[in-house]
């Protein structure tokens, strides 16, 4: 896909990153991955990441995200697909060709591993990964990866296949000055964790959309949610607020790494065999999942 047209469909409506399914072995299980992305692409979720942080990138190895990229492409129909990459900028350079040769529209680029860089170190990162392939590159501003805004600026200028910014950082000052510093050259994506939390705060901040990750189990409520946002309908939005994603929270703040493991247990409640969490994540226990089922009824009610 054309980055222009990517930075268009990136901006056109809800984004998400679906679970990596694993079987009994721990390997990556791409007949129940296949069938869950197949059911995703029929809601309107503009564009799917594969292999983001939902689908534990950081629990993969670099050789197996081509495939999953791969499987992903096969199953979403017409719906873009983005791939996860990461790490040191050489395995970054290498993960973003691999993924652009199994057919991804775009790469959204994770933080670097474990040491925190100087900006000038972040802007030659961030470029030798935009040159290195053809498609639309998203950066993702969060925990030791933060590019402040002229350094985004000067990265604009010098990639032009640069077209979005994610945001999990949470610091609305800093966004707000990139929006507003940025303007139109670039979409901007809502990536706190349980994004709809934020969700308004962000909107404000001149985001047009961010990632559910309960788009994963929850779709119907996740779009329900996304479209009175849009609409500017609140009485709506904290109803769903109210009833379900606070109750969610609770959940997920009961261990470490749950923003993930929560939405590989609904994915598994929902129907499909999308396996547990690789270490060092932990599953739900089952009286977790047990909360977790009877969320999922309150969002039908919903």
């Amino acid at each position: 896909m054309d980055p222009q047209e990517l930075k268009a469909a990136l901006g056109a409506g809800l984004l998400s990153f679906p679970v990596t399914a694993f079987g009994p072995d721990g390997a990556f299980a791409e007949a129940p991955y296949r069938s869950h992305i197949e059911w995703l692409s029929g809601f309107p979720a503009t564009v799917l990441f594969a292999a983001g942080g939902t689908g534990e990138f950081f629990s993969l190895a670099p050789g197996e995200v081509p495939a999953i990229v791969a499987a992903a492409k096969a199953a979403a129909g017409n719906t873009p697909i983005v791939a996860g990459c990461g790490y040191g900028t050489a395995i970054a350079v290498d993960l973003a060709k691999a993924a652009e040769k199994a057919g991804a529209d775009g790469i959204l680029l994770l933080p670097h591993y474990l040491i925190d860089a100087p900006q000038a170190g972040l802007f030659a990162h961030v470029k030798a990964v935009c040159d290195a392939v053809s498609i639309g590159v998203m950066v993702y501003n969060r925990d030791n990866a933060i590019l402040q805004a002229d350094t985004l600026g000067r990265l604009c200028e010098a990639c032009p296949n640069l077209v979005g910014f994610k945001d999990g950082s949470g610091d609305i000052g800093l966004v707000r000055q990139i929006t507003a510093t940025m303007g139109d050259r670039l979409t901007y994506l809502g990536g706190m964790p349980t994004a709809e939390l934020f969700a308004d705060a962000y909107l404000g901040a001149g985001f047009t959309t961010y990632s559910s990750a309960v788009f994963n189990f929850v779709p119907a409520l996740a779009i329900d949610f996304y479209d009175n946002l849009r609409a500017g309908n609140r009485a709506r939005t904290e109803a769903i607020l109210k009833g379900f994603f606070y109750p969610f929270m609770a959940l997920r703040g009961r261990q470490k790494g749950y923003a993930v493991s929560a939405i590989k247990a609904g994915v598994r409640l929902v129907g499909f065999d999308a396996g547990g969490v690789r270490p060092p994540l932990t599953d739900l226990t089952g009286e977790e999942e047990a909360i977790l089922k009877e969320l999922m009824e309150t969002a039908k009610r919903l």
